[in-house]
């Protein structure tokens, strides 16, 4: 009986030496698999280029000839471009013609708010605004809490409600409206509450845009990007910052990724592993860049997109 136990307990650690073993044979050739970052594509956010004051058309052949895979313009911008006489499908053409494919945009309606009135109107400019960008190949747009930002807005089940509407427009109009994170906002400024308002919109096209610099200006950890399906974030938000409190910085502070104290490699090493696969939009809004010439911004942009990515 002695022998037998002795038996028992020898396979019983040896089994777990091997299972012990064979996870750190895993974990060590996971750590030294290269992490796929082949299906990542680039953005550039005209807000980067704006006071340069570019037309579109301008704005799409700087985006082109810095190498970028595509383009996130301002609804305002293009809206400005038609008003004074310009067309939609050569703009279109001129897209195809350079390869820029316009995965997101930016626009304004005000979905988010307590008044009906102004709900409605906000939710027909979010119409106008979808059938705008569907017409020169636009995916997404982006669906800030304007409205609800300058004081504690609807509770987070009513958001998600009003966000629900808001997919069913964009189904309609086959352009996604992307919940985005605004750091300064009194509402929708935490990555917990992005999630929830995602998650509990129950729309099969529910997703989100984070913002890096956004996420530190709301007091959220990185971490809790793990939280998020990386499926749901088509597009992220690129940007970088200098060392400074929460309570003071400013869209303005942002700077070139690897120009601040952010860890982005790490942050994207990990969005990565998760299975990011979308697109990064170098979106900044310094005035010092504003002052240079936008070709030579874009292109400093992009490599140091690229640089930060390739460490990760």
């Amino acid at each position: 009986m002695n022998h037998r136990r002795t038996f028992l307990k020898a396979s019983a650690a040896g089994s777990a030496l091997a299972v012990l073993a064979t996870g750190n044979v895993s974990k060590l050739a996971a750590a030294e698999t290269p992490r796929d970052k082949s299906k990542i594509r680039y953005c550039l956010n005209t807000s980067t280029v704006r006071g340069q004051e570019l037309s579109v058309p301008e704005q799409i052949k700087v985006a082109a000839d810095a190498g970028y895979d595509a383009i996130e313009p301002w609804i305002r911008d293009i809206t400005k471009f038609v008003e004074a006489g310009g067309s939609l499908s050569d703009l279109k053409k001129q897209l195809d013609d350079s390869g820029l494919t316009v995965e997101s945009a930016i626009g304004f309606a005000k979905w988010i708010v307590d008044d009906d009135a102004e709900r409605a109107k906000g939710l027909k400019e979010a119409r106008a605004d979808m059938e705008l960008l569907k017409s020169i190949g636009g995916k997404r747009i982006a669906a800030p809490p304007i409205g609800a930002h300058k004081a504690p807005g609807p509770d987070l089940p009513t958001i998600a409600r009003r966000y629900r509407k808001l997919l069913e427009l964009g189904a309609e109009t086959g352009v996604t409206p992307q919940l985005e994170l605004w750091g300064f906002s009194k509402t929708l400024s935490k990555l917990g509450e992005m999630a929830y308002v995602a998650t509990e919109a129950g729309h099969p096209d529910a997703c989100v845009l984070p913002d890096f610099y956004h996420i530190y200006k709301g007091g959220s950890d990185f971490a809790g990007l793990k939280m998020i399906e990386s499926s749901r974030m088509h597009v992220f938000h690129m940007n970088d910052y200098p060392d400074m409190p929460r309570e003071t910085i400013g869209d303005e502070h942002r700077v070139y990724p690897g120009d601040g104290v952010c860890d982005l490699p790490k942050i994207i090493g990990d969005l990565v592993e998760d299975g990011f696969a979308g697109c990064f939009s170098l979106e900044l809004f310094n005035r010092d860049y504003w002052k240079q010439d936008a070709l030579a911004v874009a292109k400093t942009g992009l490599e140091k997109m690229r640089s930060v990515v390739a460490q990760a």
